[in-house]
């Protein structure tokens, strides 16, 4: 009897989403207990204080009005002009590098990290990113015929682990001419880190020590999703400057989205950008991504692209979504800031949060303690080495005491 018809590289894969499935459980508890009864702080996406997802009101508005034509009709395989001027310019503000800069179309950063994997890594080739990342990293990378290996994201000081990142990285470039590193940042999925920029200079210098042996390539990507939480505008921004001037062999792309910044989840639109000090890796850059994404899935929404590229080239409109986001930031922040007092108040560690969706607790049994405190009816997400709490969906009336229930749920678990 034939039990699977599937090539050998796609036997056994399933897939049973770690967050979906706890937003699944907690919709399910909400349901039996009632919405106030439950604290649901799994989904990466901002609900408002009466936990409606939130949509920036001048966002809507714009992408309501817009004609059949652009809604209905393809875009360019690469992506619509105006969108990739509007995706460069939001991204860099007054920090764009000095280097090659071009931009492509993509999925939203899913795409972005799909193409980076795909495009600059070898079969059989390790990624490096974080011991604290999101899930789906790993599932992109092993999906590729990849593997995945992480450095301590924090030292014992609760800062960034710059000699372990330079370990790991000086490891995988023995073994491999190519070496991709994510780092996600600011406001860190899924703990709301960001790195200084005198962490980034570090970052770089063990980079640019790597390439001086120009038979390797270094392709660092910065997944940037949560980019527009992550504090003022330009001091957020200004570790872009440090990606000018870096040597040849060193590829940085930023993974930019729709889905936070604008609030346009389910549309699926990002872009990749890519900077580099060589206009030859920036034109091959164009070419292979765009080529993949003919490949893949062809090209992308067009309304959404032409809602950011309407929204960009109207100051007015730009100014009122960016007044509209900021109050999502001061209430996301005023959840944080919660949790982050409570659990100092109980002595309850937690990873250094800077601003963004999620702040995490660090635990030993993360899937025994995310059960203890469903009896409390309180949802959140399981990791490797803790618990990530999405600080941007549960209102500040729910945050208050939750520091407390997982305390006593860690103790009911780890004693």
């Amino acid at each position: 009897m034939i039990h699977s018809v599937a090539a050998s590289h796609a036997k056994g894969k399933s897939a049973t989403d770690t967050i979906f499935g706890a937003n699944a459980a907690a919709v399910k508890a909400a349901a039996q207990y009632g919405n106030e009864a439950v604290a649901n702080a799994t989904l990466g996406a901002f609900l408002t204080e009466d936990e409606k997802l939130g949509c920036l009101p001048t966002v809507e508005k714009v992408f309501r009005t817009l004609p059949a034509n652009d809604i209905v009709g393809y875009a360019p395989i690469a992506g619509l002009p105006e969108f990739l001027e509007a995706v460069i310019a939001l991204t860099f503000s007054d920090h764009k590098p000095d280097a090659y800069i071009e931009a492509i179309a993509t999925p939203g950063g899913s795409g972005v990290l799909h193409h980076a994997i795909w495009n600059y890594t070898e079969l059989g080739d390790t990624v490096l990113t974080s011991d604290w990342y999101w899930d789906p990293y790993e599932t992109m990378c092993t999906d590729a015929l990849r593997k995945i290996d992480t450095y301590t994201l924090f030292d014992e000081e609760q800062h960034f682990n710059s000699k372990n990142f330079s370990e790991k990285v000086k490891a995988l470039l023995a073994k491999q001419n190519n070496l991709l590193i994510i780092i996600n940042a600011p406001a860190h999925n899924p703990t709301g880190y960001s790195l200084t920029d005198s962490e980034w200079t570090n970052v770089l210098a063990v980079l640019k020590e790597e390439a001086k042996d120009e038979t390797k390539k270094i392709i660092l990507l910065v997944d940037a999703a949560y980019l527009d939480y992550a504090g003022e505008k330009n001091a957020s921004r200004s570790f872009f400057k440090q990606f000018g001037g870096l040597p040849d062999n060193i590829l940085t792309i930023v993974a930019f989205s729709m889905s936070k910044g604008f609030t346009m989840y389910g549309q699926r639109t990002g872009a990749m950008i890519g900077i580099s000090s060589s206009e030859d890796v920036i034109t091959e850059f164009v070419n292979i991504n765009q080529y993949t994404n003919r490949a893949t899935w062809s090209n992308i929404s067009r309304a959404c692209m032409k809602t950011l590229g309407i929204i960009y080239n109207d100051k007015e409109l730009l100014a009122q979504v960016e007044k509209e986001r900021e109050e999502y930031v001061r209430t996301i922040r005023a959840r944080a800031d919660i949790f982050i007092q409570e659990a100092k108040e109980i002595n309850l560690k937690i990873l250094p949060y800077i601003a963004g969706f999620f702040l995490s607790v660090p635990v030993q049994h993360p899937v025994e303690v995310c059960e203890e405190l469903k009896k409390e009816n309180v949802f959140a997400v399981p990791l490797d080495k803790g618990i990530r709490i999405a600080v941007c969906a549960v209102p500040c009336r729910k945050m208050k005491g939750m520091a407390a229930k997982f305390a006593r749920a860690i103790a009911a678990v780890e004693g």
